[in-house]
């Protein structure tokens, strides 16, 4: 979405009407993808986070998996449910509402995540009930409007006292994972590639973990753990390019917790901000690692992948040319409850952490 869909109106049509088989590029060569590792992690209290398409479904992961979950940090994106498996909803009533194309209502909201909990298709919506929420909305995103947040804080109070919601307002930032340790950084009000900015002193990797998790050791200077890429097919039902996932993720190890259990925080990039898109740039420069190495905090960074259409060896059609994650379906009516494609892999992820050291891939 950092881009959804980059003003999308206009590049959606070609991406529907135009599709290409992409073939693999030529690329640098690379070490041989590793298995994500058994590391004992601690599964009680997980949190999220994410920004644009990744803060839409830290938000669904976290509803999805209430009974789990402990905390969501979420930088321009919207509340659970909001698209309802419909692009038209997502770029209208989800990022720009209108007169003509109103934000479902807070009610609306709620039946709908209710009605897949009677379902059993998400954990019962009282496990939000202990969550912590973290909000950011810049004055200049015309990507993601602010009522868009707003609703999604209305949301939210359905079930968290006041207390557990912080919501943060910049009026110069634009859409963007707001950071304080990417080395090259946008300017706060610019909305470009890699879509990581400097907005002052705004450090909103340490401030979305201080909330979640309470009081936290101050970040290290320099990252001395270990930002391992792994194979994600194994924790994917079929091929990852038929859930739109890449080959590879990322996770970011602390010392510590090679020898002791720690906890875990999932992140998830937004549209145009894929490894395969923009390198590393999002895993070393969003901020997350200078904290977790001081907190013992396991950082893990999924990974999705373009879609134009048809795919090399995948069956499946998916039009998400910008890489986002699916908050409106593109995968199948599962997307956003537990069995969603992408909900389950990460899930699964999660598990394999948690197993003990030296367990069997």
């Amino acid at each position: 979405m950092t881009a959804l869909l980059a003003r999308t109106r206009p590049l959606l049509a070609p991406a529907l009407l135009l599709p290409a088989l992409l073939l693999p590029a030529k690329a640098a060569a690379q070490p041989p993808l590793a298995a994500l590792p058994a590391l004992g992690a601690a599964l009680a209290g997980v949190t999220v986070s994410g920004v644009s398409s990744g803060a839409y479904m830290a938000v669904q992961f976290q509803v999805a998996h209430a009974s789990l979950v402990r905390g969501a940090g979420v930088l321009a994106g919207g509340p659970y449910a909001c698209a309802d498996g419909s692009a038209w909803r997502a770029l209208t009533q989800c990022m720009a509402p209108s007169s003509w194309a109103p934000l479902p209502s807070v009610a609306e909201l709620r039946q709908r995540s209710e009605a897949l909990a009677r379902q059993n298709r998400i954990d019962p919506l009282d496990g939000l009930r202990d969550d912590r929420v973290w909000l950011f909305s810049g004055g200049r995103d015309e990507t993601v409007a602010t009522p868009v947040m707003e609703r999604l804080a209305a949301y939210y109070a359905e079930w968290l006292p006041p207390a557990a919601i912080r919501f943060v307002r910049h009026p110069e930032a634009a859409h963007a994972m707001i950071s304080v340790s990417e080395a090259q950084p946008n300017a706060c009000e610019k909305f470009a590639s890699p879509y990581i900015n400097r907005c002052g002193d705004l450090d909103a990797a340490g401030e979305i973990l201080s909330h979640l998790l309470g009081p936290l050791q101050a970040p290290a200077a320099t990252p001395g753990g270990e930002l391992l890429r792994f194979k994600q097919q194994p924790y994917i039902d079929g091929r990852p390019i038929d859930a739109s996932l890449a080959e590879e993720g990322f996770v970011y190890v602390p010392r510590a917790c090679r020898s002791s259990p720690c906890r875990i925080h999932v992140v998830f990039h937004g549209c145009r901000q894929s490894a395969g898109q923009i390198g590393r740039r999002f895993v070393e420069g969003a901020g997350y690692n200078r904290w977790a190495d001081t907190n013992r905090i396991i950082a893990l960074y999924p990974q999705t992948a373009a879609r134009h259409g048809p795919a090399l060896w995948s069956w499946k059609w998916i039009t998400n040319p910008f890489a986002c994650w699916d908050w409106w379906g593109y995968t199948g009516d599962d997307y956003q409850t537990r069995d969603g494609k992408q909900i389950k892999a990460v899930r699964a992820m999660l598990e394999r952490l948690s197993r003990p050291r030296q367990a069997p891939d």
